[in-house]
């Protein structure tokens, strides 16, 4: 069995990319596939990013994210959680791709794609946090 993951950041843009570092390794360790490796850096650095750039100011902010991974079987199952304001990305209406690009709103594309390149993403907030689970393909 690979080894799993668990890092808890701060909830800042420069901690991302510690976060990611931590990700290249766990894939080398876990010897991941290099399409799985960069699926799963996109996945975990896009859900991540949105904690940072949408959930770590005002009222109710989250002060952490913690991220853990592991496989399951022929999965890997990525769980990212804070403890900021309740928010739910995936009950957000889903962006027109097919619009022009000057039609289209700002934002959602992000977790447009994250739900692309996953076999399952949830939501759910239990105990004041708001956690994701992201499951991804083991084979490139």
């Amino acid at each position: 069995m690979p080894p799993a993951l668990a890092m808890t950041i701060p909830p800042a843009t420069e901690e991302v990319a510690r976060l990611l570092d931590a990700l290249e390794a766990f894939a080398e360790e876990a010897a991941l596939p290099p399409k799985v490796a960069h699926r799963l850096s996109v996945v975990i650095e896009e859900l991540a990013a949105n904690v940072v750039m949408h959930g770590s100011a005002g009222p109710g902010a989250a002060s952490f994210v913690a991220v853990t991974v592991h496989q399951e079987g022929d999965a890997l199952v990525a769980t990212i959680e804070d403890d900021g304001r309740a928010f739910d990305p995936l009950a957000q209406a889903a962006p027109d791709t097919d619009a022009a690009l000057e039609d289209r709103d700002i934002g959602g594309l992000g977790v447009h794609f994250v739900q692309q390149m996953t076999r399952t993403l949830h939501y759910s907030r239990a105990g004041g946090r708001n956690r994701m689970v992201a499951t991804l393909d083991l084979t490139g």
